[in-house]
């Protein structure tokens, strides 16, 4: 097996053998964050093996007890002052439409915990096997921020409401609940993992139909009344549908009096403590989502990143990050603090187009400009070099 990244310390370890590739999120011990270098190699390594005529597979996967918890966020925290996560706020948007739309097969492996940003690299594939230790969560929300990285497209397209449910309430999905809702295709027990992983690399092929014969031959079919989530999706909906945040909230409260609706009120507690400025943004963007294309919500997410990271209207994601992931109080201090508060004005603001040159440049169709729009190629590089 041929080793593109050397450097077991490197974040990103790229391994090929025959036609089939292997790319390991290695950042274990912080449970795979994906930071700017991150981003840069993954699509490094995506280019060139979409490129490459010898690569016909690429598995994703992660080191340790997770795939991705998303993005580090107290990488953000660090460059409030300086647009420094400018860079990797356009790569990461620029990446996921290359994963939507990349051209050879893919199959991630998807053990533990996987939100936000890493779910962005695992969801849309071809092939996401999932397992009994697989964790799924939106907290953007919760935390000042909004659902990103495409799941303003993805979201929308779940049954019902569903997706304004999980992005509002952070909750947490299954492996098996994923497959039941289609977040992910397949569900294998975790002991069968890395003979399912080896299995793959001996097939020494992207032919879709063999790979999905053998990952057939490890998973288990994950019956309805198993998916737990779906059980709740008739009162989800009902509530979920509202127009606004207050009145979702009004009916998920009014609803959790019923009989049988006990598990609300736990999830009532999470939404009513999350970020009302991020919650707004964020229903916003789902509800739009339903009937944008993928390249229109990357360029509306990539703009919502960039606003809210500026603090265009709100501190709120760097008070979001302080309480969750620096000071660890869990005690966030919200401006404004309530729903009510947060003027229709100001998520206007935030959804402001940019002009032309700012907007995040996607590839035009068609294969001589499949690789184009590259940060690089933008003028962002030349606007952080005059501050």
């Amino acid at each position: 097996m041929a080793e593109e990244s050397l450097n077991a310390n490197e974040v990103v370890l790229a391994e090929e053998t025959g036609h089939v590739s292997v790319i390991t999120l290695n950042r274990p011990r912080q449970l795979n964050v994906i930071s700017s270098r991150v981003v840069e190699l993954v699509a490094k390594y995506l280019e060139k093996w979409e490129k490459d005529d010898d690569t016909e597979l690429v598995i994703f996967k992660g080191a340790g007890r997770a795939f991705s918890a998303g993005g580090d966020l107290k990488m953000f925290y660090a460059g409030r002052k300086d647009d420094f996560c400018l860079e990797v706020v356009y790569r990461m948007y620029w990446l996921c439409y290359h994963i939507h739309t990349y051209r050879k097969t893919m199959v991630a492996l998807v053990h533990g915990i996987v939100m936000g940003g890493g779910a962005a690299m695992t969801v849309p594939l071809k092939f996401s096997v999932v397992t009994e230790n697989t964790v799924f969560s939106m907290p953007e929300a919760s935390v000042g921020l909004h659902s990103d990285c495409s799941f303003s497209y993805i979201l929308p397209r779940l049954p019902g409401y569903l997706g304004e449910y999980l992005t509002l309430t952070n909750a947490r999905l299954s492996g098996k609940d994923m497959v039941a809702v289609g977040l992910a295709t397949h569900f294998v027990p975790s002991e069968k993992l890395k003979e399912l992983e080896n299995r793959l690399l001996g097939l020494n092929s992207g032919d879709e139909n063999a790979v999905s014969n053998v990952i057939e031959e490890f998973s288990i079919d994950v019956l309805p009344e198993e998916a737990t989530i779906l059980n709740k999706l008739q009162t989800i909906n009902k509530c979920f549908c509202k127009e606004s945040l207050e009145e979702i909230i009004e009916s998920f409260e009014a609803e959790g009096w019923n009989n049988g609706n006990e598990w609300i009120w736990p999830v009532l507690k999470v939404l009513k403590r999350a970020s009302p400025t991020g919650l707004k943004i964020t229903l916003r963007s789902i509800r739009e989502g339903r009937n944008q294309t993928l390249p229109e919500c990357l360029k509306k997410e990539f703009r919502l990143t960039m606003n809210l990271l500026r603090s265009v209207v709100s501190e709120d994601v760097y008070e979001g990050i302080r309480a969750f992931s620096i000071d660890k109080d869990n005690a966030p201090k919200w401006n404004p603090p309530t729903p009510g508060e947060v003027s229709n004005e100001k998520i206007d603001l935030i959804f402001k187009p940019f002009s032309p040159e700012l907007e995040l440049h996607l590839p035009a169709e068609g294969e001589a400009s499949r690789w184009d729009g590259k940060y690089e190629d933008s003028v962002y590089p030349s606007l952080r070099e005059n501050k």
